[in-house]
């Protein structure tokens, strides 16, 4: 990859954890307060600059492999321009913060390098290969993780609709609060607790219920609830799935049924554009698949209240990972959707004051096919 690109190599760089696309490709533990450089050449064995007190980060670091230690400012900048002078070296760094995901590099570091004589490139296709793509295994556990999560979903729309058919509504917090013991339960971790906001509440796409304003979920509402998780296997983690369905408490109105149809069209039509290109082993990008589904909503008269990205990366660390984003709305997302890069789908409709809806699938992309979970998607609305 680094030679068909044309680089020279790869120059990782990172500052008290300001850059988790070299955390994670390195994988350093324990205590890590000075910056560190590691270069990944095309030839050759790769070279760590560390700072000389933190050494024990460095111990999985292969013999066989340089390692530079400094001190002193000189001598760090002696050794990165002993390194890069003259060479073609990828960081990640953006071109006008066009993907601000991979745009982690301070300025200051960025001149430095440049000073030191090295022609610097983005490292965007590279994060995407190395560091957002996912092994079969990390796929196999996002599977898992995804048909559970689907189940929990349809059982607390099912718990929300019982409540209130029984007089005794349950709030959006008591609901987010029985999902979230749920998930937990299930072994999955969730690092916070999943979105359930009712017909006004979720034309907030990022609403939190709480204890000091509750809401009842009540006959006649429209469902939102959006919750993730990944699976726990001592201290291994899998790949987050995140997906977001829509209910009705009660039969929906003709206005609930307009704009989940809407919502659901789009998200079917960025689906099938990944599909076609992938069977067609053609290339596909975030921005195409956004503009796909961004051209649904906005055809149904909706566009003006579908103000966010179509999808964000999901990587094997992070649920709103590095990897390329389904937009072309807030990031020029121009980074071609590789096979192992995974990713959500989620258009969403957000009226304030009236009404929301979104609805979300994932997709990781295969060699000619795309895996979209959870295995069976939304069609309808679930009317409890």
């Amino acid at each position: 990859m680094i030679a068909a690109a044309g680089l020279d190599g790869w120059l990782l760089f990172d500052f008290h954890g300001n850059n988790p696309i070299a955390g994670g490709v390195l994988g350093l533990e324990g205590m890590v307060t000075r910056r560190i450089f590691a270069w990944i050449p095309r030839t050759g064995a790769p070279l760590a600059i560390t700072h000389a007190i933190e050494q024990g980060p460095w111990r999985a670091w292969p013999a066989e492999w340089r390692r530079e230690r400094y001190s002193s400012w000189r001598s760090l900048e002696a050794v990165v321009r002993s390194v890069v002078s003259g060479k073609k070296v990828a960081m990640e760094y953006s071109p006008g913060d066009a993907v601000p995901y991979v745009d982690r590099i301070p300025a200051g570091v960025l001149e430095l390098v440049r000073a030191c004589g090295a022609d610097v490139v983005s490292s965007a296709e590279l994060v995407t290969v190395f560091h957002a793509s996912w092994s079969a295994d990390q796929l196999a556990s996002h599977r898992r993780a995804a048909e559970v999560i689907a189940k929990i979903a349809r059982e607390a729309m099912s718990e929300a609709g019982r409540a209130a058919g029984a007089g005794a509504p349950i709030t959006e917090k008591g609901l987010q609060r029985w999902i979230a013991q749920r998930l937990e339960t299930a072994g999955l971790e969730i690092g916070h607790p999943p979105i359930v906001a009712a017909t006004e509440n979720a034309a907030d796409p990022h609403y939190g219920p709480s204890d000091k304003r509750p809401r009842e979920i009540r006959r006649g509402d429209l469902l939102l609830i959006d919750l993730w998780g990944r699976e726990r296997n001592g201290g291994a983690l899998g790949v987050y799935a995140d997906q977001t369905w829509m209910g009705s408490i009660g039969a929906p109105g003709a206005r609930a049924v307009q704009v989940w149809e809407a919502v659901r069209d789009a998200r079917d039509a960025a689906l099938a554009l990944l599909r076609g290109r992938a069977g067609a082993r053609a290339v596909v990008q975030g921005s195409e698949v956004d503009d796909a589904a961004r051209g649904v909503i906005t055809g149904r008269g909706f566009g003006e209240f579908f103000f966010h990205r179509t999808g964000h990366s999901i990587d094997p660390l992070e649920l709103h990972g590095s990897g390329p984003n389904i937009d072309n709305l807030e990031t020029r997302e121009e980074r071609r959707l590789l096979p192992g890069v995974g990713f959500s789908i989620e258009p969403g409709i957000y009226i304030a004051g009236e009404i929301g809806a979104r609805s979300e699938v994932n997709v990781c992309m295969g060699d000619g096919e795309v895996v979209v979970t959870p295995a069976e998607i939304q069609r309808d609305l679930i009317v409890v």
